[in-house]
């Protein structure tokens, strides 16, 4: 393989080999239950460390936990969209200004 392959090219990579992984996984679910139930234990460690609530009062506080925790992603997410959105929108308009400047339509 060779070592000098892009960002790109290394994320394309990665993504061949995740769907050849995923493709030859019968059970998806059995596959990711060990992720389920430790995330599932994280949160509920989370809203009752001591383990001293009644496990239908902490299993609904570690759903909120969780839901709370994939909120925060989508709000980190859709930040960096934003952001990307505005640096091309930049890079964009300095293209189209150094272009009028080059053409002599511009002048700083």
């Amino acid at each position: 393989m060779p070592d000098n392959l892009s960002d790109g090219e290394r994320r394309l990579r990665a993504r061949m080999a995740a769907h050849a992984s995923w493709r030859r996984t019968l059970d998806p679910t059995a596959r990711t239950a060990a992720a389920r139930r430790a995330a599932l234990a994280k949160f509920e460690r989370q809203v009752d460390p001591d383990g001293t609530m009644p496990s239908a009062v902490r299993a609904r506080l570690a759903e909120h936990a969780r839901r709370e925790h994939l909120a925060r992603i989508a709000l980190a997410s859709a930040a960096s969209r934003r952001e990307r959105t505005a640096q091309r929108r930049d890079a964009e308009l300095l293209d189209d200004l150094h272009g009028a400047l080059d053409e002599g339509e511009a002048t700083l």
